[in-house]
């Protein structure tokens, strides 16, 4: 790994980092909150700096709970690609170790030929492919260390090393923590299978210990099942039995060397593990030293695996009935491991009097590949080159021969041991080049700079904001935004997130407001919305690299190019009003009807604050305006693949925001379909999809005739409602904003709590923007007092009249019985082993 990251580039301080597809706007910048957590800036339980508010120890539990995963304590979050760069190859290495110490444990092989399984376990192209996702790494370590430990136990009736692995595992991912579970339960009905006679005695020490770690996991497990039922996806719905993009020959087409289709939609499963182990383990099923009811017996696992590639409902199974979101059958690397594991078996049982059959074997296996080259049709396997045929074949002969020699009696046994070895090394060194490069050509490796050379000036701005405010709480928000989860890196709160651990209730009720999050909620983006939303929110600061033209902001400090605007009429972060709270309604479909509503109630106002005109067309460069029913307009390129332009003129009264809505008629049509709004000398570029739909046109002091441009990228045309300008009232926003921040709750907040003073005349709902989660506690004066939601996004509570101290605190739901099932299971093992040492003895 090493040396093919080295051949991209890639290397520690190298300008091009390991931070491809997700890792560079999520795996970086949780990491570095997690580096933030591990020097006391951050509660491990609850992080304000992810969108609103999120439940942190749910996202551990997915993302970052690995054991490798303290090692970020030793970097600064600028040097983050640096740490991931090394989490990566000592996740794959430890992987490799792993097999190594099953394999010396199980195999009658030399030390030479377990190296040689353990170098292709650890480069099996499953890993290679997907280690931009540096996550899904650590469970490498644990499959063959639980299978050894299921070995001892039917073998031995020893139980450590099995509670152990099984223990780190569920409490390292959850999620493949279940795929690997599974299949080690088939994997032992299997194993007893082949001798029911001799293990049905490790049944109940095999279910108990498992038992036992699956108790003592809890700790993790439990808040993180809670609160994906809270706010995690729907599960799917089976809408067809076959999978979508699988074909006859997937299973020969991905066991060549170095073919990589892709990790995003459309892919068949990545489960080569080398050609050495695919001859020995085609040989364990027809080498007569090993008994029948062993074939049948592991053969069936592959039936069931290879099923699953091709079965819907089976598929889904695996992934928890949740499809998953590109990097498609992520159960497959099951099927690797168990070539990998059989093929030890087969290779201690060869010897140089097997009879011809790994020859033969040797010989079908060319004969295969050539038959899935040229007999699919063109369109399924176009990313199969004959390159890649003809690199498989050669290695197969290049093993043929050496076996051929061995049996010929011309070569040594240790010889040909590290004459595989080598063969083995090269050829995985190839095979991951190709991975490393589909990933280059599907994802790209992001430039470091792109991460690191912000940090200086964002760290100073945001550390400017954060002496500003003292202890009071505010949220901060950027303009020009390095990523999705930069408040997670930099440590601020804000509302862009891009996180499968999400609060989806509050992000939706934020789209309901005008920010972006459709679907589930994987996204919440904060570009293109209102002032109002900027105020209620209370995001009193943005980061820009231009001028920010907003009524009420103005710039404090700069840094580099960019600089700090302050809002002066962000609201804090509770707000006292009455129990009409609950009863607002909002119209449906309408985000500026949603705003004016929730701004009326806080307000006690009954205004309107928006009003629309259409803009006039007066100039278009390679755009086709064509108008449709329903209000709808299509802008269409004229010539492919340069932007469309159109520039328009409109009237601005005094006193206003202006704001371009750009609502697409068909999201899903607008793939990466961009636009960029040009107004008063700025202009901010963004993905329509993803982002809100009102692009700042600049506030307006005087009677303004406006001209601006709308540029669009990415399509060859885009449908919208036709668009019009939104005009806001600032008087009117100033005045409701004012009125709102006179009852107004600043609150101090630290770790995984919020505190404030407040005296009331009158009883009083106190709604704040915190995201509404079961986690929360809230005690009035010491005494706790019911919570409620607020559409089921923000945490709300009642306040009698008089003055009080408000205390909010957030454990994890679940966490507290989680503790307990960690110790009574870790107990109850510990008693269980004792209590079956001594009758050994006795």
């Amino acid at each position: 790994m090493f040396f093919v990251y080295l051949s991209l580039g890639i290397y520690w301080g190298s300008d091009r980092s390991v931070l491809a597809s997700d890792a560079f706007s999520q795996f970086s910048n949780f990491h570095a909150s997690f580096n933030n957590v591990m020097h006391g800036k951050q509660s491990i339980f609850y992080t304000w700096n992810a969108s609103l508010g999120l439940n942190y120890w749910s996202l551990i539990s997915y993302y970052l709970g690995g054991i490798f995963t303290p090692i970020v304590f030793f970097f600064n979050n600028q040097n983050i690609p640096d740490a991931l760069y090394l989490l990566t190859l000592i996740k794959i290495g430890s992987a490799g170790l792993a097999f190594w110490y099953f394999g010396k444990n199980t195999y009658k092989l030399s030390q030479w030929s377990i190296i040689s399984l353990s170098v292709a376990y650890s480069l099996m192209s499953f890993i290679t492919a997907h280690s931009e996702l540096i996550m899904w790494l650590d469970i490498f370590m644990y499959l063959p260390l639980i299978v050894l430990g299921i070995n001892q136990v039917m073998d031995k009736g020893k139980s450590i090393l099995l509670f152990v692995s099984y223990l780190l595992l569920f409490i390292s991912n959850f999620y493949f923590g279940f795929m690997i579970g599974v299949f080690t339960v088939g994997y032992f009905f299997a194993r007893l299978a082949t001798n029911p006679k001799a293990y049905k005695k490790a049944i109940v020490p095999y279910f108990a210990t498992s038992l036992f770690a699956g108790i003592s996991s809890m700790i993790m497990i439990l808040p993180a099942v809670l609160d994906l039922k809270t706010n995690g996806e729907t599960l799917s719905e089976m809408t067809r039995l076959k999978t979508e993009a699988t074909s006859f020959w997937d299973i020969i087409i991905k066991n060549m060397i170095g073919v990589f289709d892709t990790t995003k939609y459309g892919s068949i499963p990545f489960i080569y593990v080398g050609i050495l182990p695919l001859l020995f383990c085609l040989f364990y099923f027809v080498t007569k030293k090993i008994k029948t009811v062993n074939k049948i017996a592991y053969g069936s696992l592959f039936i069931l695996l290879i099923a699953s590639f091709y079965l819907e409902p089976l598929n889904l199974f695996w992934h928890g009935f949740h499809a998953p979101n590109m990097f498609l059958f992520r159960f497959s690397f099951l099927f690797s491991f168990l070539v990998i594991m059989l093929a030890g078996y087969g290779w201690e049982n060869f010897s140089k009097d097997d009879g011809g059959y790994l020859v033969g074997i040797g010989l079908l296996v060319p004969v295969l590949f050539l038959l899935a080259k040229l007999t699919a049709p063109k369109t399924s396997y176009d990313f199969v080159t004959s390159t890649h045929v003809l690199m498989s074949i050669l290695f197969v002969f290049l093993y043929l021969i050496a076996i051929i020699f061995y049996q010929l009696k011309k070569l040594p046994g240790k010889r040909l041991a590290i004459l595989l070895l080598l063969i083995v090394s090269g050829e995985a060194f190839l095979n991951t080049s190709y991975m490393l490069n589909g990933i280059l050509d599907d994802w790209n490796y992001a430039s470091r700079s792109l991460y690191s050379d912000p940090y200086p000036n964002y760290k100073k701005l945001t550390d400017t904001a954060d002496k500003a405010n003292k202890d009071e709480f505010y949220r901060l928000e950027s303009l020009a935004p390095i990523s999705s989860n930069d408040s997670f890196s930099y440590g601020y709160s804000g509302i862009s997130m891009f996180s499968s651990i999400r609060n989806r209730h509050s992000s939706t009720f934020l789209n309901d407001l005008g920010y972006r999050s459709r679907g589930t909620s994987l996204n919440i983006r904060y570009q293109n919305n209102t002032l109002f939303m900027d105020s209620l929110l209370g995001v009193k600061h943005n980061i820009s690299d231009q001028k920010v033209n907003k009524y009420g902001f103005t710039s404090v400090a700069k840094a580099g190019k960019y600089q700090l605007y302050e809002n002066d009429l962000a609201m804090p972060l509770g707000v006292l009003t009455d129990d009409t709270l609950y009863k607002t309604k909002f119209p449906k479909n309408d985000n500026l009807g949603a705003q004016t509503a929730l701004i009326n109630q806080l307000s006690n106002f009954e205004d309107s604050y928006f009003t629309f005109t259409k803009p006039t067309v007066v100039e278009t460069k390679n755009t086709q305006i064509i108008n449709k029913p329903n209000n709808h307009v299509l802008f269409k390129e004229q010539k492919s693949n340069i932007g469309k332009t159109i520039t328009y003129d409109v009237f601005v009264p005094a006193g206003n925001q202006a704001y371009l809505s750009l609502f697409p008629g068909d999201f899903s049509k607008l793939e990466s379909s961009s636009a960029t709004v040009l107004s008063q000398g700025t202009s901010y570029k963004s993905q329509i999809n993803i982002t809100g739909q009102y692009y700042n046109l600049g506030y307006f002091e005087k009677d303004s005739t406006l001209r601006f441009s709308l540029e669009l990228y990415g399509t060859k045309e885009v449908d919208f409602i036709d668009p019009p300008v939104v005009m806001m009232d600032t008087n009117k926003y100033q005045s409701a904003m004012k009125e709102i921040n006179n009852q107004g709750v600043d609150f101090n907040v630290h770790g995984r709590k919020a505190e404030a003073t407040i005296e009331t005349p009158e009883d009083k709902v106190l709604m704040t923007t915190i995201p509404y989660d079961k986690g929360w506690s809230v005690k009035v004066d010491g005494k706790k007092v019911p919570t409620k939601d607020f559409k089921d996004a923000f945490l709300t509570f009642n306040v009698p009249k008089g003055k009080h101290d408000i205390t909010l605190s957030f454990l994890p739901p679940g966490l507290t019985i989680g503790a307990l099932l960690f110790a009574l299971g870790i107990a109850s093992f510990s008693g269980y082993y004792y209590f079956i040492l001594n009758k050994k003895k006795n």
